[in-house]
């Protein structure tokens, strides 16, 4: 899938590390339950669909100034009856510890950590223009050759990047020796109409 929107955004540490703790708790609540992926795509659901769609839900969520009781009635209202009890159960405990405001956060680490439980990786592909999926599966494939790894990937479009290929896998920096393994991309990358990377190299950012 290509999405327009540039990864530069402002990361909160501890917010961060915070999400990480309740999503592998939710995780593995999950996995006693037999339904890690189920639980993990209606709380993604809730956060990134039915949530946006309720004016100032994620406000009243976030806010410290309405009770655990009235969030929890929402929650209820939500999802109660509509998805699974480990999956309502992980949002009241959201809510009990003032952490509903992190559901989005608190999603992509229990995706990325499932992810690493079946032994793939969260990549992420940065282009200067959209590629064909034919040419995004060439890509992914020889990334996961030349890094001996599965990845889950993702394509975002971000045309202030010029030309070239931008690739972060978790969250791991990699050097330019991983760069030079894996850039004979570029002449793919070229042959589509994607200008040549400035160095003659890929380019790895954090």
């Amino acid at each position: 899938m290509t999405t327009n929107a540039r990864e530069t955004k402002h990361v909160d540490i501890a917010a961060d590390r915070v999400a990480k703790i309740y999503a592998q708790a939710i995780v593995e609540a999950a996995e006693a339950a037999g339904c890690r992926r189920e639980v993990i795509d209606e709380l993604g659901l809730l956060a990134r669909e039915v949530l946006p769609k309720v004016p100032d839900a994620t406000v009243v969520f976030a806010s410290p100034k309405v009770s655990t009781d009235d969030k929890a009635r929402i929650i209820d209202r939500l999802a109660k009856g509509r998805m699974r009890d480990t999956t309502v159960n992980s949002l009241h405990v959201l809510a009990r510890h003032g952490r509903l405001g992190l559901l989005g956060s608190v999603v992509d680490a229990a995706e990325r950590l499932a992810d690493e439980r079946e032994g793939r990786q969260q990549a992420t592909f940065t282009t200067a223009v959209p590629l064909a999926s034919e040419e995004q599966a060439r890509i992914v494939g020889e990334t996961e050759k030349a890094l001996a790894a599965s990845l889950k990937p993702r394509f975002v479009v971000d045309p202030a990047i010029i030309g070239g290929l931008i690739v972060r896998v978790g969250d791991t920096i990699y050097d330019q020796s991983v760069a030079t393994g894996l850039s004979h991309i570029g002449g793919r990358l070229q042959q589509r109409n994607i200008h040549a990377i400035q160095t003659g190299e890929y380019s790895w950012h954090t």
